[in-house]
């Protein structure tokens, strides 16, 4: 891990910008605002707690990266990125089905989709973080030939955003499992 750069916001904060008004566009549009809401916020809790997890498996992976109170706080801070992406990616994915309880009609193509933009997202970011020095790999880190990415940050985002998605719409549906709605 390096200097913390301004630059290194900037993705950040526009991605930030952009999902708050897909967001608002699709609670808007929804017929089921306050599961929505809920729905959103479970997703943003869980995904916060599964990346800050393998944030923090994979910091050896990172030159000169050790569990003191800097490396661990630019892990939290990466991890608030990582949540932004994943709702991100949610809310496109809503708009793109017209549906924003897409998760529950699930199949191989939406799975494939999920899995794809993830990883190409996350190879194009650690592209973009490698080129500005925000971090650099340890020896030990895995790469992906040709892009030279890290195996695990692409893994992350391969994985993570699938299965926080499904953990919320668990969630949800185990906290109103007494209601009988339609979305569930």
């Amino acid at each position: 891990m390096n200097t913390i750069k301004p630059i290194i916001f900037l993705l950040p904060v526009i991605a930030l910008a952009l999902t708050s008004i897909l967001y608002f566009i699709l609670l808007k549009k929804s017929t089921y605002k306050k599961y929505l809401r809920q729905y959103v916020f479970i997703t943003a809790a869980i995904a916060f707690l599964l990346n800050f997890a393998w944030e923090l498996i994979q910091l050896p992976l990172y030159k000169n990266s050790v569990y003191d109170i800097d490396h661990i706080a630019f892990c939290a801070l990466a991890t608030l990125a990582d949540v932004i992406m994943v709702l991100l990616l949610y809310f496109g994915l809503a708009l793109i089905f017209k549906n924003p309880f897409w998760i529950q009609q699930l199949n191989e193509q939406r799975i494939t989709l999920v899995i794809l933009m993830g990883g190409i997202g996350a190879v194009l970011s650690e592209m973009r973080h490698l080129k500005l020095a925000s971090w650099v790999y340890a020896a030990s880190m895995p790469l992906i030939p040709l892009v030279k990415a890290g195996v695990t940050p692409v893994l992350q985002f391969m994985l993570l955003p699938l299965l926080s998605y499904l953990l919320s719409i668990y969630f949800l549906k185990k906290l109103h499992s007494k209601k009988t709605i339609q979305i569930f």
